[in-house]
């Protein structure tokens, strides 16, 4: 079969062989047999197909009709569709546009809420300010700063508040620097009221002269109204004429501006400067009240005047001292009485000053060789054990010298048990009669001096030691009652006096612990060219565990802190000395074997400390001490030095420890024992190799340090 476009050679030759020939007829009229012969048999198969070809026709016809239809429902349904669909989009947007509403406004309620307290704190530093309330104000200012702002630090606002921080604070200083202007003003003015009541309750004090000081009934010139509540000191004067008797005069005034402006500058950091100011303010008055009136020679008046004014000044200023956390200093007292005691008036004073301070100082050394004596025998004649007492006679006479009262020792029956030695009461009878024998001459007690004498006196063994720290301890509870005692005689305050006295014994006890441990390391005689180990740890380590297993159970009515530090300190006196032994230069050459051996007493030292004989201490503290021996040992015993090398310097070094130079020491005093022979586990020559390598890299590790 021949397709268009198809060139086929054969059919090719045949037309041309047909077009050659004389058969061209012939071929026409076969030709034309097998095209009658073709439609006859396609008429054929078109009267076979003819029906179902109609049948089809008149299907597709019908199907044509049925789709018409078909296609008007559909549109029909679909109008009716989109109509009921309209009111659906409707309630959809609808429902979109809430939706949107409804999350602005849950944006809008967070941020109020986040906002909102940024707002109550600025509106309340505001009120406070305006009230005039700078301390919390400043405070609140703080809150605000780095609490508050930090959450809203996206708004613009929170910037503006940012940015205006620093004029609040700059404001809050100046008002606080105008309070103190005002109260120093104030205080100026008052001073002598303050002089005059200080003077009165002194002469009271000490019965002297009721004259010397201001009648109850003396009028006073009228004072300027009091600038912090408003009122008029001439109207209080009648009202305060009759307490004045019990008042002091620190109640004359309000110190409060000094306090509140003193916080206010510390928060600030200008502490330094409010001090400085305060100082030079108040040197300048100083200057003022000592300078005297052209007049004050003509009457009595005029000298009682000035007085008040100058006791009311450094009435004041001990006041600030004794409440103002620092802003009144000793020294700067100090300085401010020695330019007010410089003023003789003409009369030649130096002398007198020269003469009573001799008189005080030969009064004191006398009493303290008296009283030297009196606790000299206290503590000999002392047992160094707590009192036990059989009968309620005997309980009561102890109490009656020394107030201890213990709810758990009241209850307990017969007999009962102190937890202090006879010396506590002694010594507490004697302090209260050295405190009367020191009347008007000494400015303090002194008997520091005199029992920290007795501590420090030679033989008093370390359980002694121990006791007088619980003794001590128990007197200085008695302070309380001491200071009463002393207040009520001469208005001095013995606060630090047992609290020394406890401190000596304290270290002491370190002394004496140390000494001790001293002896026991004073034993150990190693063989530094030991050829094996014992495979135990030495005997001087033993007995040294013992002891201090013992002493440590006998600290149980010590202070946790005083067990605590003498536990610390025994450990890492231990380790220091152990330390000192490896790189002592009377040692010249070690074996591995002597290291090891070593090795095995610092374990036994470590198995004590991991024991924890004191508790309190937080886990590991105790092996603290050990930790640069551990390391420099194991460094050693596995001869891990490319660890060592690669990890120096690094914080996660396994060897942290472990010094270099250290390290150089030991190595060469092995290199010393190498030429003897003593080591077994490898050859000479290689050990030999090992040791100088080793130390040509630790001196290039030194060389650096000593670089940088």
């Amino acid at each position: 079969m021949m397709f268009p476009g198809v060139v086929d050679p054969t059919a090719d030759a045949f037309i041309w062989t047909i077009y050659d020939g004389d058969e061209h007829g012939k071929f026409m009229e076969r030709l034309d047999t097998r095209i009658r012969n073709h439609d006859r048999d396609i008429e054929r198969m078109c009267n076979h197909h003819y029906q179902g070809f109609i049948d089809s026709i008149r299907e597709l016809l019908q199907v044509r009709s049925q789709a018409h239809k078909l296609k008007t429902e559909v549109v029909r349904i679909d109008d009716e569709a989109q109509e009921s669909a309209k009111k659906l989009l409707t309630k959809s947007e609808e429902l979109v546009k809430t939706r949107k509403v409804q999350s602005n406004i849950c944006a809008a309620i967070d941020a109020l809420t986040l906002c909102l307290p940024v707002l109550t704190m600025y509106s309340k530093l505001q009120k406070q300010m305006q009230e005039k309330r700078y301390y919390p104000a400043l405070k609140t200012l703080e809150q605000l700063e780095h609490t508050y702002l930090p959450r809203v630090a996206s708004y613009r606002f929170a910037q503006q508040m940012r940015d205006n921080i620093p004029r609040v604070r700059e404001d809050i200083k100046q008002a606080s620097m105008s309070d103190i202007k005002d109260f120093l003003e104030a205080i100026r003015r008052v001073s002598a009221r303050i002089g005059q009541v200080a003077m009165k309750h002194a002469a009271l004090q000490y019965n002297m002269d009721p004259k010397l000081a201001v009648t109850r009934n003396e009028r006073h010139a009228p004072l300027p109204p009091n600038p912090f509540t408003g009122e008029t000191y001439e109207a209080q004067s009648e009202a305060q004429s009759d307490e004045e008797e019990e008042l002091c005069a620190q109640d004359l005034i309000d110190f409060a501006p000094v306090y509140r402006c003193l916080h206010i500058y510390t928060v600030l950091g200008a502490r330094e400067q409010f001090e400085t100011y305060y100082r030079q303010q108040r040197r300048e008055q100083a200057r003022l009240a000592l300078q005297p009136p052209t007049n004050m020679h003509e009457n009595l008046e005029g000298f009682r005047q000035y007085l008040h004014g100058v006791v009311g000044f450094f009435v004041i200023e001990d006041h600030v001292l004794n409440t103002g956390n620092g802003l009144v200093t000793r020294p700067y007292l100090d300085e401010v009485w020695d330019m007010a005691s410089g003023k003789n008036y003409g009369y030649t004073v130096n002398p007198l000053h020269e003469l009573l301070l001799e008189v005080k100082d030969h009064y004191n050394e006398v009493l303290m060789q008296k009283w030297v004596q009196v606790f000299r025998d206290i503590f000999e004649k002392d047992n160094y054990h707590p009192i036990q007492v059989d009968a309620l006679e005997e309980y009561n006479n102890i109490i009656e010298v020394f107030p201890y009262h213990e709810p758990a020792l009241e209850q307990a029956p017969f007999p009962k048990r102190f937890p202090f030695s006879l010396m506590v009461p002694k010594v507490y009878r004697e302090v209260k009669s050295y405190i009367e024998a020191c009347l008007e001459f000494s400015e303090d007690l002194n008997l520091s001096g005199c029992l920290a004498t007795q501590i420090k006196r030679p033989g008093l063994r370390l359980l002694q030691l121990i006791q007088i720290t619980i003794n001590t301890l128990h007197l200085e509870h008695a302070n309380v009652l001491l200071e009463h005692h002393v207040a009520k005689l001469t208005g001095l305050q013995g606060k630090a006096m047992f609290k020394d006295i406890r401190g000596e014994a304290e270290e002491q006890i370190y002394t004496a612990l140390r000494h001790k441990i001293d002896e026991f390391l004073d034993l150990a005689s190693y063989d530094w060219m030991l050829a094996e180990p014992q495979g135990t740890s030495s005997s001087y380590v033993t007995d040294l565990i013992a002891f201090l297993n013992s002493t440590f159970t006998a600290f149980t009515n010590l202070p946790v802190r005083v067990a605590q530090t003498a536990c610390m300190s025994a450990c890492q006196h231990v380790a220091k000395s152990l330390m000192a032994m490896l790189l002592s230069e009377d040692v010249k050459q070690m074996s591995l074997a002597a290291l090891e051996q070593v090795n095995l007493d610092v374990i036994q030292c470590e198995q004590f400390a991991a024991f924890e004989p004191v508790e309190g201490f937080e886990e590991g503290a105790l092996l603290m001490c050990f930790s640069d021996l551990r390391q420099l040992l194991d460094l050693f015993m596995t001869e891990d030095w490319s660890t060592y090398f690669h990890d120096y310097g690094s914080e996660n070094s396994k060897y942290l420890r472990v010094n270099p130079h250290n390290a150089i020491i030991i190595v060469e005093k092995l290199r010393e024992g190498e030429k003897r022979g003593m080591f077994s586990i490898l050859k000479r020559s290689d050990k030999k190799k090992l040791l100088e390598t080793v130390l040509k890299q630790l001196r290039q590790l030194t060389q650096q340090q000593h670089a940088s």
